[in-house]
């Protein structure tokens, strides 16, 4: 269903200057906030291509003005029958992030069934006013004309760089127009000529040409000649799901974020619970009572998610959550590649976006340009083991695309990408919004902390001091220097309640927020 253009101008917040600008530049030009967030997501892939790639997948929620919310989920899939282990490609690489180093396999073993294409085809069916050609035209361009590298994008290519050099292929992509053996540097045109190509096509030929056109029988092919898990019944058998959002009231707000089967937005609920049980709100920002609360309920949250692992609904269970929150009460608590797009107009639709392909998995399809996904080489999302994932099911995830309703009629469309640490940025710029009553840019720029195994890893404090403090509780610390991707990239808009548009773009990966 088509809907008709009534409004223009809104505001977006995304992970990169040209994801914005043609973001913004949709709904400029009448365009709703879905049409933007279309043309956000194939833009992404161009501008952002380590984080975002139509090889990949995602989720967005979204609430337009005159119907109820819901949570289109385009993730990917694990394939339909398992290959054999022993001819898999299937290879282990380290991702050095400075502070913290981080293990991912590649190969076209490590590929799983893409959604990013049918996920964008079906909400620009469902939800859009514009023509899907005009709207993918911003991508085009960028491909063609080159995108300038920004710190940003040098840096994360730099971590993940043993995937870059993976292939002739990959490095291809990734290539300096300088010097064809090293990676392209910051401030170099990045230009993309068979993206721009497979781009023009797909706008013109349809979804198809990704599943079942030539891009897909390349990949197919190779992946039964070179050790992959796909056959061409997965891409055949791909489907969106549209799910009711997870509803969760906390204080004076209402958070909206995304459900079972992916784990962030159940997580995040799970975390406010216990934080509403206590009087936050009463303590110092930034000070000890505040960061231990939060330290122990990332613990809890921890705790939970790997008792019960085996039994996730049991994660909403009202009676589980007390028992928790008496255990925050008394203290004594024992011990990936994503990007967001943020983007809301002004007749009231809501569009919050989260993308990932995983790393990439070395591999790149022939004569497209697109790295796809290694989401069954991402330990996190293969908790049980790798190889050990259960056939023709949605990959649980972290990602945890957001609305946030407050009582008194503001809006928050919110998110971030970061692996494991989803759940903990969500949580706090929530609470930073709720319980503190932060301004948008101050909320998303707060210093950061997140608990995982026993290792609690902090941003610069306001109060150094205050991290010594938790020792006592929590010695097992990784203190950074400065603020850093590794604590995500939480880009986020706001409609205030006199319906003035806010937009904050993360620092931490270099995010840029644009008002229309």
């Amino acid at each position: 269903m088509q809907r008709t253009t009534t409004s223009h101008g809104g505001t977006v917040a995304a992970g990169h200057t040209e994801t914005a600008r043609a973001a913004s530049e949709v709904l400029r030009a009448g365009g709703n906030a879905f049409d933007a967030a279309v043309t956000a997501m194939f833009c992404a892939c161009v501008a952002e291509p380590i984080l975002a790639s139509l090889g990949g997948g995602g989720f967005m929620t979204a609430r337009p003005w005159d119907d109820a919310p819901l949570v289109y989920d385009f993730f990917t899939q694990t394939p339909i029958h398992k290959q054999p282990s022993e001819a898999i490609d299937f290879s282990p690489i380290l991702a050095d992030f400075g502070t913290a180093r981080q293990t991912f396999h590649i190969g076209l073993g490590a590929i799983a069934t893409p959604g990013m294409v049918r996920g964008i085809f079906q909400i620009h069916r469902e939800l859009c006013t514009m023509p899907l050609p005009s709207l993918i035209q911003p991508a085009i361009r960028l491909a063609n004309q080159g995108v300038r590298v920004n710190p940003f994008q040098h840096l994360i290519a730099e971590i993940v760089s043993p995937i870059l050099f993976a292939s002739e292929q990959a490095l291809a992509l990734h290539a300096s127009p300088v010097d064809p053996h090293r990676l392209i540097q910051e401030g170099e045109l990045h230009r993309q000529p068979e993206l721009a190509d497979f781009l023009d096509c797909l706008g013109r030929e349809g979804e198809g040409l990704f599943y079942a056109g030539e891009a897909g029988q390349h990949l197919i092919a190779d992946c039964r000649r070179q050790g992959g898990q796909l056959r061409q019944a997965d891409l055949d058998d791909y489907r969106v799901i549209r799910r009711q959002p997870l509803s969760q009231a906390y204080r004076n707000a209402r958070l909206l974020t995304n459900p079972l089967p992916s784990l962030g937005g159940t997580l995040v609920t799970f975390g406010l619970s216990l934080l509403e049980s206590q009087p936050l709100p009463e303590m110092p920002l930034g000070g000890e009572r505040h960061l231990r609360t939060l330290c122990r309920a990332m613990c809890l949250t921890q705790q939970l998610r790997n008792q019960q692992s085996g039994d996730l609904g049991r994660l909403l269970d009202p009676q589980l959550r007390q028992a928790y929150c008496r255990i925050l009460a008394e203290g004594g608590v024992c011990r990936r590649g994503t990007t967001q797009i943020s983007i809301a107009d002004r007749q009231g639709n809501l569009a919050s976006v989260t993308l990932s392909n995983g790393e990439g998995a070395g591999y790149v399809i022939p004569g497209t340009g697109i790295m796809p996904n290694n989401m069954l080489g991402e330990e996190d999302l293969n908790s049980q083991g790798f190889q050990r994932w259960p056939e023709n099911r949605r990959l649980a995830s972290m990602m945890a695309p957001s609305l946030l309703l407050f009582d008194d009629g503001r809006v928050v469309v919110t998110g971030s990408g970061g692996s494991n640490r989803i759940r903990s940025v969500i949580l706090q710029v929530i609470s930073n919004l709720v319980d503190f009553g932060l301004p948008l840019q101050q909320a998303i720029e707060q210093p950061r902390l997140h608990f995982e195994g026993d290792l609690l890893s902090l941003e610069p404090l306001h109060s150094p001091r205050v991290a010594s403090l938790l020792e006592d509780e929590f010695p097992h610390q990784q203190r950074w220097e400065r603020p850093s991707l590794f604590f995500g990239g939480a880009h986020t808009v706001m409609i205030d309640s006199d319906q003035g548009l806010q937009g904050a773009g993360d620092p931490r990966r270099g995010g840029v927020a644009r008002v229309c």
